[in-house]
């Protein structure tokens, strides 16, 4: 039960998120490093993480596709890793509604990015 409820809970958050990034780019627009605009604009960016969050929330809902979409999630995951670093280095500032700190920009790195990218994983590794 805990393993079903973990895997959807997974692939409606992702759905979920890359929704929002057309629902409200700007939220996360500013985290986009800007030294990616030598490969993207930052809005194409932006659309592209909106819908690979969204195909990759629909493949963790399909059993078939459930572990490559997991593997997905994790690479994905790792290839936020500049913008967290570019939080970071951005030192205080607002997003939405909430006041991201260097201290909340190196937490969400070092503890909450791994916690997300051990759960896909950890749903890989279960016999659904």
């Amino acid at each position: 039960m805990l393993v079903k409820l973990s895997t959807y809970l997974l692939g409606l958050i992702y759905i979920v998120a890359g929704v929002y990034h057309f629902v409200n780019p700007a939220f996360y627009t500013p985290l986009i490093p800007p030294y990616f605009e030598s490969v993207a604009s930052v809005s194409t960016i932006n659309l592209l993480a909106g819908i690979a969050e969204i195909m990759l929330g629909v493949g963790v809902l399909l059993p078939r596709y459930r572990n490559m979409a997991c593997y997905g999630i994790i690479a994905m995951l790792i290839a936020f890793i500049p913008s967290h670093w570019y939080m970071i280095q951005q030192g205080t500032f607002q997003l939405g509604f909430v006041e991201i700190t260097p201290t909340i920009a190196w937490l969400r790195l070092l503890v909450v990015h791994p916690v997300l990218m051990l759960w896909p994983w950890w749903i890989a590794q279960q016999k659904q």
